[in-house]
């Protein structure tokens, strides 16, 4: 099944995590991307809120305008550099919204007029909680730039980790063209008559609200804002259109546990009913892959008589059987995960990593774990 994976790795341009919050979904994601530079593609990894642990493991700046490349020695740690790549960034919706503003304004002079006007900031941290958005905006942007060949999106740890698909289609409505003309300056022939009774009527309202120097700034605004809409909706269908080829890839992280096989459940089904690219199970801090562990019933052998050493042995033997039992019922759950798995779709257990890893090595150490056949 790992060779599967490994697959995906080596041939997807987008790798696409989804999960409930505590599963080491954005850890996973993180190693994956690991294991892909490793192998010698020219990988990012986006992620949305990392634990501080793993930020500063990756060396990751909070708030960077751009991406953080990780050193070669330190991502080709333990063997010789190679031609692969790996750069880390978390998404800073802000950063984010500004840079699409510049990309798709006409003249740098249409960008400077939405981004120096103060309803700009008002719209600016609207769409700062918005990071679903972010989140699609980025990754389009960095398809469109054709710089890595392989992307992996850590989506938001929520049932509506699959919003960010949405998100500038709701943006775009949000941002509607034919409510904001309403508020826009007049222009001779734009719509109807009764079209320009409701925008005189409109601005007379909010004149004799907020003055005539506000509805004026804010008229300029919408002006130079509503070049952007038709770009909205494009990016929204192209991105769309993306996410559901032979390219893009869909995997869902999970625990052993109760709750997170269920929110696992929810998100396949989703994908199914979004008609988007389900790749399969990464069955996180579990122990099914605990096969083989030592039996401590040797020891006995080695001890003597000696009520405390034999009482000691014995008691290590119960907890081996207690692990086992663990170990057995994690690789139940994974059969389980992949019982009916669409062709070509895995049901891969990481190791227990023993909660947050500690430096960059941890992240190898379980990028490899899980590429390897």
């Amino acid at each position: 099944m790992s060779q599967s994976l490994q697959s995906l790795l080596r041939e997807k341009r987008v790798l696409v995590l989804c999960g409930a919050g505590g599963v080491g979904k954005t850890t996973t994601a993180a190693a994956l991307g690991v294991a892909a530079a490793r192998a010698g593609r020219k990988v990012l990894v986006l992620t949305i809120d990392p634990a501080r642990r793993l930020a500063e493991a990756m060396g990751l700046s909070e708030g960077g305008a751009e991406p953080t490349p990780i050193a070669p020695e330190r991502l080709f740690a333990g063997q010789e550099p190679g031609a692969g790549r790996l750069d880390v960034w978390m998404l800073d919706p802000r950063v984010v919204f500004e840079r699409f503003v510049r990309r798709l304004s006409p003249t740098p002079e249409a960008a400077r007029t939405i981004l120096e006007n103060r309803l700009y900031r008002f719209l600016s941290d609207l769409v700062a909680g918005m990071q679903e958005y972010a989140a699609a905006e980025a990754l389009d942007n960095f398809l469109d730039e054709g710089r890595y060949e392989l992307i992996v999106l850590d989506t938001p740890p929520s049932r509506h980790a699959l919003d960010f698909l949405e998100a500038p289609g709701r943006l775009a409505r949000f941002l509607d063209d034919r409510i904001v003309s309403v508020f826009l300056p007049e222009e001779k022939g734009r719509g109807g008559r009764l079209w320009r009774k409701t925008s005189q009527l409109v601005g007379n309202v909010l004149g004799s609200i907020f003055g005539e120097s506000f509805t004026q700034e804010m008229k300029t605004f919408m002006g130079a804002f509503s070049g952007l809409f038709a770009g909205i909706r494009l990016r929204a269908d192209r991105l769309r259109s993306r996410l559901t080829s032979p390219d893009a890839a869909f995997l869902l992280v999970t625990s052993p546990e109760g709750a997170s096989l269920q929110e696992a459940a929810f998100f396949r089904d989703m994908l199914r009913e979004k008609g988007l690219p389900f790749a399969g199970f990464v069955l996180n801090r579990s122990w099914a892959r605990e096969d083989g562990m030592t039996s401590p019933e040797a020891l006995l052998r080695h001890v003597e008589d000696a009520g405390a050493a034999r009482d000691g042995v014995e008691a290590l033997i119960r907890l081996a059987d207690l692990e086992r039992a663990r170990a057995e019922a994690h690789r139940g759950v994974l059969e389980r995960l992949a019982e009916k798995l669409p062709a070509g779709a895995v049901a891969v257990a990481a190791p227990e990593a023993g909660g947050e890893l500690e430096d960059f090595g941890g992240l190898v150490r379980l990028g490899e774990a899980l590429a390897t056949p």
